[in-house]
């Protein structure tokens, strides 16, 4: 009787640790996505300044300029984790192909204003680079949990899903191609 209350007391007490793990898990991954949510916001902020220091140098770039507002808007609109993974995705993107056309326009790459917002937007991306390399590593701790036995019995039991990984999409790791 007594060998069985301790075995009952001990696969209580695993439960218990191996679910709070599972809670601490997912609360690191919604601040790591919150980390990475300032550091999105502060680019967000930064774009506006940027196509309108750009803006009129740029008059025959027009396309590009709406392309870089579109995909922000886009981002600033995105309703979940997904979603905004998608756009941020696109709004790299359209950044990159932006960037390398003022490569086209020697005047506003000497602009005083212009250097110091590239390199606003190259710090803040470092940010976002280091903020979701750190989101990526919590969800690589939570879904080993998620995976691994037998901590995967009380994922199954409460219904503990891996999460995606914010992930770059295949545009955003080509170099931009800069043409003269």
């Amino acid at each position: 009787m007594f060998i069985g209350i301790v075995v009952l007391a001990i696969v209580a007490a695993w439960i218990v640790i191996t679910y709070n793990g599972f809670i601490r898990g997912s609360n690191e991954i919604k601040n790591a996505w919150g980390q990475i949510s300032v550091q999105l916001k502060r680019r967000h902020e930064l774009i506006p300044n940027l196509v309108e220091c750009v803006k009129g140098y740029m008059q025959y770039e027009k396309e590009t300029l709406e392309k870089v507002i579109e995909a922000r808007n886009q981002a600033l609109n995105a309703k979940d984790v997904r979603d905004s993974v998608a756009a941020e995705n696109k709004l790299t993107s359209s950044l990159h192909g932006l960037l390398a056309v003022v490569e086209r326009y020697p005047e506003l790459k000497a602009n005083a204003n212009m250097l110091s917002l590239q390199e606003e937007l190259t710090s803040t991306e470092n940010k976002v680079a280091f903020a979701r390399q750190h989101y990526n590593d919590s969800i690589l701790s939570f879904n080993t949990r998620c995976e691994s036995f037998p901590s995967v019995i009380i994922a199954k039991i409460f219904s503990f899903k891996p999460y995606e990984y914010f992930q770059i999409s295949e545009a955003e790791e080509a170099a931009p191609k800069v043409k003269f």
